[in-house]
């Protein structure tokens, strides 16, 4: 797949999932909206979006700087399932897990499958959530490899 294919189906995804329908439970009963707008720490270091479907699933993109073996910048769009502990309704922490895709522009540009693994903890009474990940990747182009990434964030909902 070249570059050019995987950015128009991210844009696609991306675009499908803002206008999806207000049925996401305001952000998981988190009081906010269903699209988040943050900042995540850690390889890589950027912006992190998550726009709820509803309160078991989501998209999460990133746009950041990857300090890691590529020093170049990495986007990456994410299906995500979330599994709440004690349930929706009474719960705020949240396991969840999905698959996504990966491309950094570097001199030699990399793309990858994601896999991605996570905590996401709502904050009550506030439209903000914390996360933490870790992310094993199979790059496939220009070579096949392993990497990873992981991140702490803070995303802010509309």
């Amino acid at each position: 797949m070249n570059i050019k294919k995987l950015l128009s189906i991210l844009t696609i995804i991306f675009g499908v999932a803002i206008t999806l329908p207000d049925t996401a439970q305001a952000q998981a009963n988190g009081e906010g909206g269903n699209l988040g707008l943050g900042v995540m720490l850690g390889e890589p270091t950027g912006i992190s979006i998550k726009a709820w479907n509803n309160s078991k699933s989501a998209f999460g993109f990133g746009a950041a700087w990857s300090f890691g073996r590529y020093d170049a910048i990495h986007l990456h769009g994410d299906y995500l399932q979330h599994n709440w502990f004690n349930g929706v309704d009474q719960g705020r922490l949240a396991f969840y897990y999905g698959v996504g895709a990966r491309l950094v522009l570097a001199d030699e540009a990399a793309i990858g499958i994601r896999v991605p693994l996570g905590l996401n903890y709502v904050i009550e009474d506030a439209p903000i959530d914390l996360f933490v990940e870790a992310v094993p990747i199979l790059d496939l182009a220009p070579s096949t490899d392993f990497d990873g990434n992981g991140a702490i964030g803070i995303r802010f909902y509309f």
